[in-house]
């Protein structure tokens, strides 16, 4: 597989740069774009996959989740400074339904079909659905709810105002976790079975991949938002359907491919940190950071989402925490998670 995404990737820039360069139609280079965006968060997945054995689950299950979402935070904001809201918005859906229901269902699911129970730390899990109900229902929810008896001023503001505490207590919720209390709730068993293992590639050398795989992402991302309408158009695609599924997914390949082998490998903690943490990341710190950049573009972008997007994202976040706050997992429990985006991607696809 890693020879596959190699050849993707080496294949991939070229033809994304001479592409560009000649004009190749639309729907070709969405193709290409995304294929290479793929295959170098592969690379992505695998440099941070390295350091994560170097530092542990927790702060690996973070750089796991904070570099797969480097990909579309860079996605989206060239898709605000393109004007096309819509697509950031329904991203950032897509992404809150692809890490709870699809990384984490197929994390469960590939990993249950190898070991019939798997455990991971039920006091990260017990923690992290405090943090979702807040991020997600509260947050999320109060903005709609509020504006719809204010103007666009107000509701601007409302947004700003709660993009600033959003960010505020994801920053608190990392100190939490990574120093004041790092390590409280860890079983030490985790320690010895982390130690064990040798890292791929070096820590210089990890993060030079990271820093050159990124800078490529960048580029290629800038040109993708480019192809958005004339492929929405040609292939009948809504802008809602494009950002939840489309970008969701390709902006997320790194955390999808590092949660699922961290899973078949039998390491949980780290599956289950990158599924939730990448979405909890999202939701309390790359949305919050998109809504102030956005103050510097032509059009801004509150706080809003769709009733459609609130009610799955909501029911996502219910459904996961029912799932994962035993500590435990099964083939099953992956089965449905995974059954329940399937219906939500129909949803979006024929609304």
């Amino acid at each position: 597989m890693n020879r596959i995404f190699m050849l993707m990737t080496f294949i991939g820039v070229p033809l994304s740069v001479i592409g560009s360069l000649l004009h190749w139609s639309n729907i070709v280079l969405f193709i290409i774009y995304c294929l290479t965006i793929v295959a170098l968060a592969s690379y992505m997945g695998r440099a941070t996959e390295s350091l994560a054995i170097v530092a542990g689950p927790r702060i690996g299950g973070l750089l796991n989740a904070t570099f797969g979402n480097a990909v579309e935070l860079i996605i989206s904001i060239f898709s605000l400074k393109a004007g096309l809201v819509g697509i950031v918005l329904a991203s950032l859906t897509g992404s809150v339904l692809g890490n709870l229901l699809l990384v984490a269902g197929l994390s469960f699911f590939i990993g249950g079909l190898k070991f019939k129970r798997q455990s991971f730390n039920v006091y990260d899990a017990r923690h992290n659905s405090g943090l979702l109900m807040f991020a997600v229902i509260i947050a999320f929810v109060i903005p709609e709810v509020f504006s719809i008896n204010m103007n666009e001023t107000k509701t601007l503001s409302l947004s700003i105002g709660i993009s600033v505490i959003l960010i505020i207590l994801y920053l608190a919720a990392l100190f939490f976790k990574l120093v004041t209390h790092r390590g409280v709730y860890q079983p030490s068993t985790e320690k010895v079975a982390h130690e064990e293992e040798e890292p791929e590639w070096g820590k210089g050398r990890a993060i030079a991949v990271l820093f050159i795989a990124t800078i490529a992402v960048a580029y290629i991302s800038e040109r993708l938002v480019h192809t958005f309408e004339y492929v929405g158009e040609t292939l009948g695609w809504s802008e809602l359907f494009i950002g939840v599924i489309i970008v969701a997914i390709v902006g997320n390949a790194a955390e999808h491919a590092s949660a699922i082998v961290m899973a078949f490998k039998n390491k949980m903690d780290i599956a289950v940190e990158i599924a939730i943490g990448s979405t909890l990341q999202v939701a309390m710190f790359v949305l919050p950071v998109l809504v102030l950049v956005s103050l510097f573009f032509d059009t801004t972008m509150p706080l809003l989402f769709s009733w459609q997007e609130l009610i799955a994202m909501v029911s996502s976040v219910l459904l996961m925490i029912v799932i994962s706050n035993d500590g435990e997992s099964n083939w099953f429990e992956g089965l449905t998670l995974l059954a329940a985006y399937l219906i939500m991607g129909i949803g979006f696809y024929l609304l």
